[in-house]
């Protein structure tokens, strides 16, 4: 039953949460940064993630219901919000910033994407919390439940792990290769921002 349980858990968290999908990702909100700063990005990213899922695994829907938040409105509040750095990524506004900056460090703290979008909506988002909400409700013993958790932390794991390699992505592309590939990320992740706002409104009857 453990076993079954473990396989379903990974499963689901590896298809919403998607390592290697998030790699591009992180590649084009950390163009020009340093390897460096580009691995504390990382670190950052996926810790919170997983504090965040771990928040969430431990109180589950009582958290939203206490503060009054629903997961339909969550989720269209995560694809507002995805939306947004969808533009900064179509339109190079992101770049623009960190060309306007003269010092490295002062760049590193005005833009720094690891909460947001990395950390959340990306890594932990809406279908994310949704499905370790589900996961943690379907166990029924501390053992079940360490299960679910040791999952969560396997696949932000991956997660991490892709982050790491996505310098050599950056080297096999190149700057042209980059620019093209953050302008089509910027309109899939406006598309996936839309999907997130219209499954929202769907969940309260405003569209089929």
């Amino acid at each position: 039953m453990e076993t079954a349980m473990i396989i379903t858990a990974f499963t689901t968290l590896l298809v919403v949460i998607d390592p290697i999908g998030l790699m591009p990702v992180f590649l084009a909100l950390t163009q020009g940064a340093t390897p460096a700063a580009r691995r504390r990005i990382a670190i950052h990213a996926c810790f919170t993630a997983a504090l965040i899922l771990l928040g969430f695994a431990m109180l589950g829907e009582e958290l939203l219901g206490f503060i009054g938040i629903s997961m339909p409105a969550f989720r269209i509040a995560g694809g507002v919000l995805l939306f947004l750095t969808a533009l900064d990524m179509l339109f190079e506004r992101r770049q623009k910033r960190r060309k306007s900056q003269t010092e490295e460090s002062e760049e590193e703290a005005s833009d720094d994407p690891s909460i947001f979008p990395l950390a959340i909506p990306l890594i932990a988002g809406p279908g994310a919390i949704a499905s370790i909400i589900l996961l943690t409700g379907q166990t029924s013993s501390p053992l079940g439940l360490a299960s679910v958790l040791g999952v969560m932390l396997a696949v932000i794991g991956l997660v991490f792990a892709f982050f790491m390699a996505a310098g050599y992505l950056e080297k096999l592309l190149g700057k042209t290769g980059i620019t093209v590939a953050t302008r089509l990320l910027g309109m899939l992740l406006a598309a996936l921002s839309v999907q997130f706002i219209l499954d929202g409104l769907a969940s309260f009857g405003f569209v089929n």
